[in-house]
């Protein structure tokens, strides 16, 4: 049996990720930000914040009894929020399975708040544990998504102040779920409607930082009107994404089209896309109300449908190279014969 075997088992057991075991943390926490940046385009001030948060806890500089981190994430939807929660979770903890979402709009009513520790006994669910602490309970280390708070019950806030100040929470079955090992973060969308009704210029993908700041005070007091003192006080840190730039928008394209690319090698199709085409792609794909969302939507339409006509058509273009261009007015597409520099080109 090897180190590699016994590591295995051993996560496991515990519930803590191999990377974990047989990494060392420091290397991996002092390139952080780099790591992060891999996934999540833009944003360089939320993924500074978190990143350097993060080494606060993990170097001992943090309360034990408390979580790794805790943080609020503040902007319209779309722009990334949930997507450097789950590199978070990959990061840290090896995997985006190790981030656990709530959806706090199913905790509006009073009567709802209790599914997060468990039904009392006598009621049915009692014996399937809580909706959140049988699952930080089976994942230990994990990064903890609570998904638009500010639709949740006040009650659940009490939850969440105990679990902020002493890093566990008791089921109804009397067992206590650590949370010192998850990170937690929250997202809201308050304020960000009166700033898209507005019209910030900076919001809109400027990089003028006075309009950033004015932005960030703006969506600041807002969550002060709508959160209690004591419940924001206990979060480490309130992190304010701002609207994706085109170029922004245009390197998220060309990630996802990597993605693309990389599948359809596997099926021996090899596939170029011209700036042009990134360029057209990037603005139909914008949806000031919805951010960078709807991308994927304009990649399947522009670029996945019409793959699956051609193939459909009987068109031949296993080995073949297909570029997509955009010639001011439609989609182009030419299928040609691959040779050894144009897979080379694909592959970059």
């Amino acid at each position: 049996m090897s180190e590699e075997d016994i590591a295995e088992v051993i996560a496991g057991w515990t519930g803590i990720p191999l990377t974990k075991i047989n990494e060392t943390e420091s290397e991996k926490l002092l390139s952080l930000e780099d790591t992060l940046h891999e996934r999540v385009i833009g944003q360089k001030d939320a993924v500074n914040s978190i990143s350097k948060a993060v080494r606060r806890a993990r170097a001992g500089l943090k309360d034990p009894k408390r979580p790794i981190g805790s943080f609020i994430f503040l902007g319209p939807t779309g722009v990334g929020k949930t997507e450097l929660a789950r590199a978070l979770a990959e990061s840290m903890f090896g995997d985006d399975d190790a981030m656990i979402r709530v959806d706090m709009s199913e905790f509006m009513e009073k009567h709802a708040v209790s599914r997060l520790v468990g039904a009392p006994p006598g009621y049915v669910g009692h014996d399937d544990g809580g909706q959140l602490t049988e699952k930080v309970r089976r994942k230990p280390y994990s990064v903890i998504l609570f998904d638009e708070i500010e639709k949740a019950h006040p009650d659940v806030f009490n939850i969440l102040l105990q679990v902020l100040d002493d890093g566990h929470l008791t089921d109804t079955k009397g067992r206590t779920v650590d949370f010192r090992n998850t990170i937690i973060i929250m997202t809201s969308n308050v304020g960000a409607q009166e700033l898209q009704d507005q019209r910030f210029a900076g919001f809109g993908g400027s990089s003028d930082g006075q309009d950033y700041e004015t932005i960030r005070k703006t969506m600041l007091k807002e969550l002060k009107n709508s959160f209690r003192p004591e419940f924001l006080n206990r979060v480490d840190d309130i992190i304010v994404f701002h609207k994706l730039t085109k170029e922004e928008l245009k390197e998220i394209v060309t990630m996802m089209v990597n993605k693309l690319t990389n599948r359809l090698s596997e099926q021996n199709i090899n596939i170029i896309v011209t700036d042009k085409a990134k360029d057209k792609i990037a603005e139909e794909g914008y949806d000031p109300e919805y951010g960078a969302r709807p991308l994927i939507r304009a990649i399947q339409k522009t670029i996945e449908d019409n793959l699956s006509e051609l193939i459909l058509d009987g068109n031949q273009i296993e080995g073949k190279k297909v570029t997509v261009d955009h010639d001011g007015k439609e989609f182009k597409y030419d299928i040609a014969e691959q040779t050894s520099e144009t897979k080379t080109q694909s592959q970059a």
